[in-house]
């Protein structure tokens, strides 16, 4: 796992980009999605067979690191659970805020895990 703390109260140092550094990452922060996890490796192998390219399993490092970059920061943590809520509010213009704020969520995850 990388050393380096980029927000000061990360729950955990953000880990290497492979795939047991992520699955003993999420272990910690989030061990519920760990049958989540494996399902989604199953099928990003399986379609990387299947076409003959590792694009998919290279787009799934990338998401559950994306993934745990938010679970693993509590700044993130909540913005993104307080979207998720909002995003079916029966204001559409909470709905909208939501949206906004969750895709800023996962872009600011991106280009952390993207350095």
């Amino acid at each position: 796992m990388s050393t380096r703390a980029d927000h000061g109260d990360e729950l955990i140092p953000r880990p290497e980009q492979t795939p047991e550094a992520l699955r003993a990452a999420l272990a910690v922060v989030a061990p519920g999605r760990l049958p989540e996890m494996r399902r989604t490796k199953d099928e990003a192998f399986a379609e990387a067979v299947k076409w003959q390219s590792l694009g998919p399993v290279q787009s799934w490092v990338l998401a559950w690191a994306r993934d745990i970059e938010i679970a693993r920061r509590p700044d993130l943590s909540v913005r993104h659970a307080r979207a998720k809520i909002n995003l079916e509010h029966e204001d559409p213009a909470v709905a909208r805020t939501a949206l906004r704020e969750l895709t800023a969520v996962l872009d600011e995850a991106m280009k952390a895990v993207r350095v």
